[in-house]
């Protein structure tokens, strides 16, 4: 273990648990409802990949922090601990972009000189990230035009709003990361490439979304983006 995976693991669980204390205090002195809050810590959590990504030496002990709040964000939802990410009537949706975002970067993350696909990783935590923490914020205060599957009602305000988070999210993700200093070893895409990437992904993001019950397109977003993303790249 390098001096950096050291840092990596102290710091992930310093922004963590700031970033789960912070909200949680924010959020009461602010009155904030908690599908606001919840989609922030979501945001933040997706978010700190990039930390990842930039301060750990070995993929192997960089997915150590997803794997740890698999167990952790269980027990926080079925203790309900932090108000601002569960609630009574919760899924356990936290518990699934662990699960997603630690499969991602266990099957594709390499650092020991190998050929690294972290990019498309990283791109199907984004789609997750901002594609659905924007669609439930619109949504939430937006949303007008609602439908409803499998149980679970969602707004096209909501959607149109996961489209184009994930688009944006994706694109930039898969043009900014490939070949960059926290992915050298990954295959250099150009523009052209990853804007048909990323409009490829943000649709099956975007099905996925409307389609998934409750909590579970944290497990079908990020991990059906990852995988339309590894296919399409394969074939270019």
């Amino acid at each position: 273990m390098s001096r950096g995976d050291i840092v990596g693991l102290i710091a992930s669980y310093i922004y963590a648990f700031g970033l789960l204390f912070g909200v949680e205090a924010l959020g009461k002195r602010l009155e904030w409802p908690q599908a606001v809050t919840r989609k922030i810590v979501h945001i933040g959590a997706g978010m700190w990949i990039w930390g990842i990504l930039a301060l750990f030496d070995t993929w192997f002990y960089g997915i150590i922090p997803f794997a740890t709040f698999i167990v952790l964000n269980y027990i926080f939802y079925r203790q309900q601990a932090f108000k601002a990410m569960d609630s009574k009537d919760s899924s356990p949706g936290t518990v699934y972009f662990a699960i997603s975002i630690m499969a991602l970067f266990a099957v594709l993350w390499r650092t020991g000189g190998e050929p690294d696909r972290v990019p498309i990783a990283a791109a199907g935590v984004m789609a997750m990230t901002w594609g659905d923490g924007l669609a439930s914020l619109v949504g939430y205060g937006w949303g007008k035009h609602q439908y409803t599957y499998f149980g679970h009602t969602r707004s096209w305000e909501g959607s149109a709003a996961m489209a184009i988070g994930s688009f944006v999210s994706m694109f930039l993700t898969l043009w900014l990361l490939s070949g960059s200093a926290l992915s050298p070893h990954s295959e250099v895409l150009g523009i052209a490439a990853s804007l048909m990437l990323a409009l490829a992904g943000a649709i099956v993001a975007t099905v996925a979304e409307g389609f998934s019950p409750a909590g579970t397109d944290n497990l079908s977003v990020p991990l059906l983006t990852g995988l339309m993303l590894y296919l399409i790249s394969a074939l270019l």
